[in-house]
């Protein structure tokens, strides 16, 4: 397993080692105990997969804030996205800042995104299927979204006029929530 920092230094790229053969290949993506070696400790309780039809689909910017904020493993297990992260965390010196990362099928790779985080993604093909582990129970009450294209973040979505769920059109700016982390 291979472990990469970001340029936000809490976000992680994680490459599982994979063993392939005739018959296929196999990859262990999730190992508790490796991932506390590597500074991860985080008691995963849910495991979430979602499917999308058409490259362009953008779903986020999400969060929960406390006391229900969700630290996330994810990955793409069918085509391909295109991963954000945006660091909401008032006392960080990377707060609004945003990092990037495409996830494949192919490529096997995860992001690991903790707590006070916004999160989104967008297809960068037809037919994707995305996974995601969760450290905390989904709240209703402490849900929000931001506008995918928030001009206070400058996110490059690499794909202009997105596939859109009507919740994540009506989203705010950030500057019109209140963040508490």
């Amino acid at each position: 397993m291979k472990i990469t920092p970001t340029e936000i230094k809490d976000v992680l790229i994680i490459e599982p080692d994979v063993f392939e053969d005739h018959r296929g290949w196999f990859a262990e993506t999730y190992n508790k105990e490796k991932f506390k070696e590597y500074g991860i400790d985080i008691n995963f309780i849910q495991d979430n997969h979602s499917f999308s039809l058409k490259k362009g689909t953008l779903r986020g910017l999400h969060l929960q804030k406390s006391p229900y904020s969700q630290a996330k493993l994810v990955r793409c297990t069918r085509g391909a996205v295109l991963d954000v992260a945006v660091d909401l965390r008032k006392n960080s010196p990377t707060f609004k800042k945003w990092v990037a990362v495409e996830l494949t099928a192919q490529n096997k790779r995860q992001l690991f995104i903790p707590q006070g985080f916004a999160h989104g993604f967008i297809l960068l093909e037809d037919d994707t299927e995305f996974h995601y582990k969760v450290d905390n129970k989904y709240s209703k009450d402490h849900e929000i979204g931001i506008r995918y294209d928030d001009p206070e973040l400058g996110i490059d979505w690499a794909i202009s006029n997105p596939i859109l769920s009507e919740k994540d059109l009506g989203a705010p700016y950030l500057n019109d929530i209140d963040i508490n982390f």
